[in-house]
């Protein structure tokens, strides 16, 4: 990404989203963009790891894991499949686990905590669902951009 989320907000501000939460930068690539896939999932990371297992073709994967921190949504192996596979990075509404060996991947992680807990593996949620997150609409296809600032979506 070239552009930052600040100009492009002072450019395009009423044409975006500002997802108003604090998320931490958990990868090694802090800056990142690509069109939305989404997964709203709660404590469950089985479609998280079927969807980064797939072709990312330079998608951004935004996940409403619903604000919880209780157990993890990513972690270094379901992340390593997402960088062998093409995805830019996650934005992820919850915790990932794994922190030493995400922070020296080249590949955008933006969550909420990391917590060392897995999550259950049942594959419960929702793909390529519209999902609501600190104040913003993420639909599937939407342009994402994140940065050391925060992240912004297109309307």
């Amino acid at each position: 990404m070239t552009v930052s989320t600040a100009d492009l907000w002072d450019e395009r501000g009423d044409e975006l989203y500002s997802i108003a939460l604090n998320f931490g930068d958990f990868g090694a690539k802090t800056s990142f963009s690509g069109p939305a896939r989404t997964i709203r999932c709660y404590q469950d990371n089985g479609l998280v790891k079927q969807t980064l297992n797939q072709p990312g073709d330079g998608a951004v994967l935004v996940i409403d894991g619903d604000g919880s921190i209780a157990t993890a949504l990513m972690g270094d192996m379901i992340a390593e499949a997402g960088v062998r596979n093409g995805w830019n990075g996650v934005v992820i509404n919850g915790a990932v686990r794994d922190r030493e060996a995400l922070a020296e991947m080249e590949f955008g992680i933006k969550a909420l905590a990391s917590n060392p807990r897995k999550s259950a593996k049942d594959g419960a949620g929702e793909i390529d669902v519209t999902v609501e997150i600190g104040g913003a609409t993420i639909r599937p296809g939407a342009m994402v951009f994140a940065d050391a600032d925060g992240v912004a979506v297109e309307k």
